[in-house]
């Protein structure tokens, strides 16, 4: 019985979570800076609306601290406790993340439906000023996550996007009723954008939901594989292939093959080498294959 294994990491791997590292902590000292503006902004311009954005605003601050602290925990190396390192810790991040938006989304619904039927006016001026520095702030934060390519990342940028579409709803909100009595509009245009908001949260978080459960991250991908796989004349069966992800981006393959013909050393090594040159296109992380002779009993069946 032959055993492969490989590892796949390298330096701009390593160079990549530290750049993610740092839009996380960019996202973090706007975010917590602009909830505390907000606050105080909030209770001058004696605006519900915005003093319930500041409480939106502080879990996403604590969403984005915890997804930051987490994505620095990714990087560790592996460990004899956690022998696939700490990449999971990551997607956990955006699980935890997902839940936590997904609820502050449906609390701002619960709190804006009844100033439908009992709508406020606050102070336009405050109002205008802050929607300014809102859009400003939290469109930076969101552009420079938007580079970001991990779940946590994405699930993070709707947040802050959530954040920016609420205070263009709030500056418009404010202009329009600098000259008319329309109060209504500010609930309208909060549910409207939250409702977007949720149905691609909800979506990102099912696919979050179905990695952190190990599930194929690609249904195509695994066919490929297969693929791949089944093609040398010598493999007669493959059994027990298992893909699935670490955080979304980093990808596990583990396989049975089982070999139709007595094969020599020479012969193993040679297709060992075949398998390890077209599995190279797809930038798994790890791969552990085992090789099994025709009148062989598979230990895991």
């Amino acid at each position: 019985m032959a055993h492969q294994h490989h590892h796949g990491h390298s330096h701009g791997h390593h160079h990549h979570v530290d750049a993610s590292s740092n839009r996380l902590g960019w996202a973090f000292f706007l975010n917590v800076s602009f909830t505390i503006i907000e606050f105080v902004g909030g209770w001058l311009t004696n605006s519900t609306a915005i003093m319930a954005d500041a409480v939106h605003d502080l879990g996403d601050s604590l969403s984005i601290g915890s997804a930051w602290w987490l994505n620095k925990l990714g990087d560790k190396k592996a460990s004899g406790q956690f022998t696939y390192g700490y990449k999971r810790f990551s997607l956990l991040g955006a699980l935890i993340n997902g839940v936590v938006l997904v609820t502050g989304s449906v609390w701002i619904l619960f709190a804006a439906v009844p100033r439908l039927y009992a709508p406020e006016m606050p102070e336009t001026e405050g109002m205008l000023l802050l929607a300014l520095f809102g859009i400003v702030v939290n469109g930076f934060a969101a552009y420079k996550l938007s580079a970001g390519t991990t779940l946590n990342e994405r699930v993070l940028n709707w947040h802050l996007l959530e954040d920016v579409l609420g205070w263009v709803a709030v500056l418009i909100v404010s202009i329009v009723l600098m000259f008319v009595d329309w109060p209504i509009l500010d609930p309208i245009l909060s549910i409207a954008f939250t409702l977007f908001i949720l149905i691609n949260v909800v979506r990102n978080l099912r696919e979050t939901l179905a990695l952190f459960l190990q599930a194929s991250p690609d249904q195509q991908t695994r066919e490929q594989l297969l693929t791949v796989l089944t093609t040398p004349e010598v493999v007669s069966d493959v059994h027990h292939l298992h893909f699935w992800s670490l955080d979304g981006e980093q990808h596990v393959m583990t396989a049975h093959l089982v070999l139709n013909q007595s094969v020599t050393m020479s012969e193993l090594k040679n297709l060992k080498a075949d398998i390890q040159d077209k599995l190279s296109t797809f930038a798994l992380a790890h791969t552990t294959i085992e090789f099994e002779f025709a009148d062989e009993i598979c230990r895991d069946s």
